[in-house]
């Protein structure tokens, strides 16, 4: 299958949360904690106009009985969820927590981030059925 435009979710979208990942990082660098890129992301999020939610709660049900939850970095646009990580590598526990995320959440499409100390990596995962 080609990979183009046309086959990207949400291609506007997505690549405007990804041109505020590396614009985060030109700006702040590398080797910091978590939390200085949340908050970073929060203020170009902002100047972007992109619409966010950050530490969004989220029950997990099993007929109709709570019996977990979860909470996204952020939600973006009410479509995309967005996890921040440090450290330079995508661990398997990190890509299937955003997967778990969105089977629960019913969400199309979860970006995984990577803030290194040589650079911002991302990864994209897809919810499909």
């Amino acid at each position: 299958m080609r990979k183009d435009k046309a086959t990207v979710i949400y291609p506007e979208l997505s690549y405007k949360i990804v041109g505020c990942l590396f614009e985060v990082y030109k700006l702040v660098g590398g080797n910091h904690q978590e939390r200085f890129y949340q908050n970073a992301l929060k203020k170009e999020f902002s100047d972007q106009k992109i619409k966010y939610k950050e530490q969004v709660f989220f029950p997990i049900e099993y007929k109709n009985k709570k019996i977990g939850r979860i909470f996204f970095d952020f939600l973006i646009d009410g479509k995309v969820v967005l996890e921040l990580k440090t450290g330079s590598y995508f661990y398997k526990r990190n890509l299937e927590q955003i997967l778990d995320y969105l089977k629960f959440s019913h969400l199309k499409l979860g970006i995984l981030a990577n803030y290194t100390r040589d650079g911002v990596k991302f990864y994209r995962v897809l919810n499909i059925k």
